[in-house]
């Protein structure tokens, strides 16, 4: 019994290769309900409704799985634009995307990559 839990934990610590994606809720009232699509190589993982606040901004947090390679196109659709960004596992295993709104009233994404955790707030 003692083998398989050890082999379970070794398999739990050296085979589960996931990245950390937060999304950074906005504090800008007239982001609220706008809807994030989530792509990874191009294949949709995720949706996100945000969710503004007044106060201090909350953050959505997702564990996206990694390839073999470690290398993923990281594509964030908002409205009609679609964001690109490249991520490299075990490089940069935290991601930290933002939305702000521009003067023009258009919306732009932001992301911030490393590799160990963010201190959120």
């Amino acid at each position: 019994m003692k083998k398989i839990l050890a082999l379970l934990i070794v398999f739990c610590v050296f085979g589960c290769k996931k990245y950390v994606v937060s999304f950074e809720q906005p504090t800008d009232m007239k982001l609220d309900k706008v809807k994030l699509e989530i792509l990874v190589d191009n294949k949709k993982v995720k949706e996100i409704n945000l969710k503004a606040t007044e106060a201090l901004p909350t953050y959505e947090t997702a564990a996206l799985s990694v390839s073999e390679d470690g290398i993923h196109q990281l594509h964030v659709k908002v409205k009609d634009t679609t964001f690109s960004f490249d991520v490299k596992y075990p490089e940069e295993k935290y991601i930290l995307v933002t939305t702000h709104l521009k003067p023009n009233g258009k919306v732009h994404v932001g992301i911030l990559k490393q590799n160990y955790k963010y201190r959120l707030r």
